[in-house]
């Protein structure tokens, strides 16, 4: 089976064209009785616009690999520039011409973000079919959260800031799951999929993982299972069930990035839910009331993911030291 924009290239943009609209900067103001003048736009289509390859192929230099920002799995992004001086992120889908596959996510995707108008949400400028699959962005010279945060050669990003991108990023979820024209569940929110504008505003991207459910539905079966590992929530992972909570979960995971400054998961493959501080759990290096208060009193400390605990008493660490080396001359007997 052929692909869409191969087979049956004018009659895929004749459906795209009767989503978005078209539209040419060089284009002349139709007059009166001009034939081809547009009709009003209807207040429910969406803003975005179908662009031409050579629009494309101009903006992105012939798509040279200098303006290569970013590559994925099944996609990469070129920095771009319209010829009214606007920057735009150009997203490349990737894969074999005739894959099917690549076809569907490129139509879930146009019309998951298509109908998505929201300061904290990434909106899509247009789409481009000609001789390959292309979606056109806002362009983020801050880049993403993840960029930010851990780019050691950045200055520490101030709490307000991150305040702000959590509290930003929480409306464009909400807006997402209960005021989007879709009920939009995004699956792969992360720090790398939140970009930043100049003012530090946060706006959710990468909706190519996204599900938009009924109203009626209360959840959504989903196979094979997509997304970011140390994200994904436990009913998702094990039975495949999507609905709001998936998001919620991977938002927390988000905002425990955030304040941790720690990635999801390090290079030792340790997720940061292991590394959350628990609650220690007193230990039998000395005796209570002797060495250290009793459990009532008792303040602990934590080094990372110990598993191992040392109760902290009040007369500091030398005190503790001088009991654990009499014990060590008692061979270890109390």
């Amino acid at each position: 089976m052929k692909p869409l924009y191969l087979r049956s290239s004018s009659s895929f943009k004749k459906l795209l064209l009767s989503i978005g609209h078209r539209s040419s900067p060089t284009a002349t103001k139709p007059g009166a009785d001009d034939p081809t003048e547009t009709p009003p736009e209807s207040p429910h289509r969406p803003a975005w616009r179908c662009f031409s390859y050579d629009e494309i192929h101009r903006a992105t230099n012939a798509f040279h690999k200098g303006n290569l920002v970013g590559r994925g799995g099944s996609s990469e992004v070129y920095r771009g520039e319209l010829p009214d001086g606007r920057a735009v992120a150009v997203k490349r889908l990737l894969g074999a011409s005739a894959c099917e596959r690549r076809e569907r996510d490129f139509l879930a995707e146009l019309g998951t973000v298509g109908h998505a108008r929201h300061p904290n949400v990434c909106a899509l400028l247009g789409c481009c079919v000609d001789r390959d699959l292309y979606l056109v962005f806002d362009f983020s010279r801050r880049g993403s959260v993840a960029a930010n945060l851990h780019d050691e050669a950045s200055p520490a990003m101030s709490w307000a800031a991150r305040r702000g991108i959590a509290v930003g990023a929480a409306r464009g979820l909400e807006y997402l799951h209960k005021r989007c024209q879709r009920r939009i569940i995004h699956r792969d929110i992360k720090a790398s999929n939140v970009l930043l504008t100049d003012d530090f505003q946060p706006q959710i991207s990468d909706f190519g993982l996204a599900k938009w459910l009924p109203s009626e539905w209360t959840h959504r079966a989903i196979a094979p299972i997509e997304g970011t590992f140390g994200c994904l929530a436990p009913e998702y992972y094990t039975h495949g069930i999507v609905d709001e909570k998936t998001d919620v979960f991977a938002f927390g995971v988000f905002l425990l990035e955030l304040v941790a400054g720690r990635k999801p998961v390090d290079g030792g493959h340790r997720s940061l839910l292991s590394w959350q501080p628990r609650a220690a759990v007193p230990t039998r290096t000395c005796r209570p009331g002797r060495c250290w208060p009793t459990a009532r009193s008792t303040r602990w400390w934590t080094q990372g993911s110990a598993a191992t605990t040392t109760p902290r008493r009040r007369g500091g660490w030398r005190s503790w030291r001088r009991c654990a080396s009499a014990r060590r001359r008692r061979g270890g007997r109390r």
